[in-house]
């Protein structure tokens, strides 16, 4: 009735990319939200606090490493795409190159994890957890979310989505029930991840006719220097806000590391809301941004401005909640887990401050200043992370990562002001 009377224009909503995208965005992320809510108390409940810490760590080691496979490509990716939806021919080549080049990857990182295991003897106490893991790099190189984003139709990935994480939680109930099976728990997220996205590659070739062809490795040696600059940025972004759990491993032991791992999961499937955002309007902003700069700036902060409430309230619902959250997710009180969260919730908020810097970065095409402001974010972090952690344990850490968001912030606000004054005053005027 309200879309008749003309007060809210619904029919036009829906049928804007940017939406769509950001709808089916959405749809991943809280099926991934809700998956990991049910998981964590069966998890503790069955491998404990200490082997969940020890699951966590492995699993940062391995997005760690994800970051390699990807190589960018989740940024350049969705733009070539976009640009070549109608030449089947050339969608197909690139199609296939990038999944050749994704796949070479995941074998290369493959080898890292060996060679650190068996012949240096890293990663003590966690080894055979993240032997077990390496699964999951093989399906990061074969998910086609970047090829659904630039063709602008997220449904069947969304759904695909879904299902990778039933069967993944449909094997935690029925196998990891013992301390000793957490190696498992990784595995099993990969083996489920990779089984449907199989079937997705099937469907990509036989219903959108997009034929595998044999990899052109002079394109693919092209593609991996045009995207070196975007694959740093993501590796010092994912170190500036992740690697907490990593540093935070040399100073404590797998208990204490539990808890936090516990509180830091629940507030990075949170600060995945500003991702989804970028994700969501990357491809209309791009659009728009080579058309006309004056209605991308308009648009950019429209979008701004409702993230930033949006993301408020969901900072403020975070820390009022936090003990029944933890409550939930352990069904214990874990109060040194409830500090850690209730210090940790402005993060979201904070995260969504730098959108406005990162989208333009993105649609301009500014692989070095972005990666100059990754960077200096990421050893800002790296320091002050290691002295506070060192000296104030858990608590430093969570400052650490509230103080580098800011930074992060004031970086890309000022590498633009100087280096593109004409974007900067574009938005902020």
């Amino acid at each position: 009735m309200l879309e008749k009377l003309g007060l809210i224009p619904i029919g036009e909503i829906i049928k804007s990319k940017s939406i769509q995208n950001f709808l089916f965005l959405a749809i991943i992320q809280s099926s991934n939200i809700l998956i990991t809510i049910i998981s964590m108390p069966l998890l503790i409940q069955g491998i404990g606090v200490d082997q969940f810490g020890l699951v966590n760590l492995a699993l940062s080691i391995i997005i760690l490493l994800n970051i390699m496979v990807g190589f960018g490509y989740n940024l350049s990716a969705p733009r070539a795409v976009a640009v070549n939806q109608t030449d089947k021919t050339a969608l197909s080549h690139l199609v296939s190159n990038i999944f050749s080049a994704k796949f070479l990857l995941a074998v290369f990182a493959t080898l890292l994890v060996l060679v650190g295991i068996f012949g240096l003897n890293l990663f003590k106490g966690y080894q055979i957890i993240l032997l077990y893991s390496v699964l999951l790099l093989f399906s990061e190189a074969t998910l086609p979310l970047w090829f659904f984003q630039g063709m602008e139709k997220m449904k069947l990935i969304s759904i695909a989505n879904i299902l990778s994480k039933l069967v993944f939680l449909m094997g935690i109930v029925l196998f990891i029930h013992k301390p000793d099976q957490s190696k498992w728990v990784n595995f099993m997220m990969g083996f489920s991840g990779l089984l449907i996205n199989l079937f997705i590659l099937g469907y990509i070739h036989s219903s959108l006719q997009i034929r595998f062809y044999r990899p052109q490795f002079s394109a693919i040696w092209t593609s991996l220097k045009e995207n070196i600059l975007l694959f740093f940025s993501n590796l010092t972004g994912y170190i500036s806000i992740n690697g907490g759990l990593i540093i935070f491993s040399f100073f404590t032991g797998a208990e204490t590391l539990g808890m936090f791992s516990l509180a830091e999961r629940v507030v990075m499937v949170l600060r995945l809301f500003p991702a989804i955002i970028i994700q969501a309007i990357f491809p209309n902003a791009s659009k728009l941004f080579k058309k006309d700069e004056q209605s991308f700036y308009r648009f950019l902060k429209i979008v701004y401005i409702r993230v930033l409430f949006g993301g408020a309230f969901i900072a403020t619902s975070a820390y009022f909640s936090a003990p029944w959250i933890i409550r939930v997710l352990s069904r214990s009180e874990l109060s040194e887990s409830v500090l850690y969260l209730q210090l940790l919730s402005p993060l979201l908020f904070l995260s969504c401050l730098n959108i406005p810097n990162i989208t333009i970065l993105l649609v301009a095409d500014l692989k070095q200043l972005l990666f100059k402001a990754s960077w200096m974010m990421c050893l800002y972090m790296i320091i002050v992370a290691s002295i506070l952690t060192y000296f104030f344990g858990g608590v430093g850490l969570c400052f650490a990562i509230l103080s580098t968001e800011i930074v992060a912030y004031i970086i890309s606000m000022l590498l633009l002001r100087t280096e593109k004054p004409d974007l900067f005053h574009g938005f902020y005027s």
